[in-house]
């Protein structure tokens, strides 16, 4: 289907008026509704008003110009395609339309239809694009004057050149001032200055960089700042940023820190007094019947009561001890199939005694990498055990596999199908004595964590409640 085109004449000429129209009738490419106006004013309120796909006007239209008008409806900010139409050529005449803002000129003299085809054709075509740039300019104008962020472009050291409301609630400064700044005068630490110039400079960009910004009420306020490099029409280089205000998330994140350790010091006082207490009773107890008997036999028997207790005390405090110490490592090449395997064989008993199915699918090359074969072997083992008590008994699958990753890293995946773990746990997993058991003391994988973080080792775990676990243990390869 042809395209239709509506067409306002603004012409003080009838007969002008009439030869257009017909010039326009032999053109097929489009379906043309052509309409008259005469009248300045009128013709001035329809242009605004935007009715029409394209708008030819007379230069003569009596006391004032076409000239007049074009300027006229654009200081009213209307930006219609409007083609300026004269009886004679004149060179000043056509470039003042253009500066005017006239998509294009025509003279009557040398007017036809293959001329007016084009013109129109042409007009048409740069009023869509016009539109188009103009739709995008006022979409993303929005986007940077009503973003809770602050946007800014500068120049190449920084300076402010246009801030959004964003900045100046942030910056706390006015607008006129703001400009007159750079963004290296709102930097607490100086050091920050020179590393951001240097990464400017070699890479362009910073990303998410978290910087501390000095304000004239509220004081500093911490904030991550991302500035890109970027180049105009004539190649002038500019900045681009945006600044995301985060200093009550931090004062939230100090909070969330200081209650979550007050937490884990509170089930480190219950587990300590839990675990301490039986053994404490025990050694009282037989301290009580050593004084009330002189048989050998019964001193003997308490004694070795006050002694195996003792040792549990004592084993409590050095675990305790070697959960939070760093760990000391005899770091050789290793396979790490053989850890595996070892760390499987030592659970056996337990993997037989719930009557869990174990599949392994290993690499089929061996897998060498730099490791304290004893130490990886404990944080393996802690893992398959947990693995094991967390499914049913007789319905229990434990996969364990050895993948390659990528060219330098190998991935260790231990999954299950047990109860799993909610998203609320699963946040606490490595942290020390938290325990969902009713026996432990919240230690295992927290010292788990700690050798595979010595050995460099990432650790991701992914688990959905009532359908298994897996964790994905990621190695660097020697």
């Amino acid at each position: 289907m042809k395209k239709t085109v509506k067409i306002l004449i603004v012409d003080d000429d009838e007969d002008d008026f009439f030869i257009m129209k017909e010039y326009i009738s032999h053109i097929k490419e489009y379906d043309f509704i052509v309409e008259w106006c005469c009248i300045y004013k009128e013709a001035s309120s329809k242009i605004c008003e935007g009715g029409y796909d394209l708008y030819f006007i007379d230069y003569l239209l009596g006391a004032k110009t076409g000239l007049d008008l074009i300027m006229e409806v654009k200081e009213n900010n209307c930006h219609e395609p409007l083609i300026l139409l004269t009886g004679n050529g004149n060179r000043a005449i056509d470039m003042k339309a253009m500066q005017c803002g006239a998509v294009d000129y025509l003279v009557k003299n040398d007017l036809s239809a293959e001329k007016l085809e084009r013109c129109i054709r042409y007009s048409l075509e740069r009023a869509a694009a016009t539109k188009a740039l103009k739709d995008n300019e006022r979409k993303f104008r929005n986007i940077f004057e009503r973003s809770k962020d602050t946007v800014f472009i500068s120049d190449k050291e920084l300076y402010f050149i246009e801030v959004n409301d964003a900045a100046i609630n942030l910056l706390e400064c006015d607008r006129e001032h703001l400009i007159s700044k750079s963004i290296y005068d709102f930097l607490t630490n100086k050091e920050d200055l020179i590393s951001i110039q240097q990464e400017l400079v070699s890479k362009g960009f910073i990303l998410d960089r978290v910087l501390e910004m000095n304000t004239s009420e509220s004081g500093i306020k911490d904030c991550i700042v991302s500035i890109s490099s970027e180049k105009d029409i004539a190649g002038n280089i500019y900045y681009q940023g945006i600044i995301h205000e985060i200093t009550s998330l931090k004062k939230a994140e100090k909070a969330n820190l200081a209650l979550e350790k007050m937490k884990m010091a509170s089930r480190l006082v219950r587990m300590v007094a839990h675990e301490v207490r039986n053994p404490l009773t025990n050694i009282l107890m037989a301290m009580e019947q050593i004084k009330l008997t002189n048989e050998k036999n019964e001193i003997d028997l308490f004694t070795d009561i006050i002694g195996r207790n003792g040792n549990r005390i004592n084993h409590l405090i050095t675990e305790l001890m070697n959960s939070s110490a760093p760990s000391e490592l005899l770091m050789q090449k290793i396979s790490l199939l053989q850890i595996l395997d070892e760390s499987i064989n030592e659970a056996k008993d337990r993997i037989e005694l719930q009557n869990v199915e174990l599949k392994k699918d290993y690499l089929k090359d061996d897998v060498s990498i730099m490791a304290d074969g004893q130490k990886l072997k404990i944080a393996f083992l802690n893992i398959i055990i947990n693995a094991v008590e967390a499914m049913p008994k007789d319905k229990g699958q434990l996969m364990i596999s050895l993948k390659r990753k990528n060219d330098s890293q190998y991935a260790v995946l231990i999954q299950d199908n047990g109860y799993g773990i909610s998203s609320e746990n699963l946040t606490k997993l490595f942290e020390p004595y938290f325990t969902t058991k009713k026996t432990g003391m919240g230690l295992g994988l927290s010292s788990t964590l700690n050798i595979l973080q010595s050995h460099n080792a990432a650790v991701e775990v992914d688990s959905d409640v009532n359908k298994g676990t897996v964790f994905k243990l990621l190695f660097n390869k020697v």
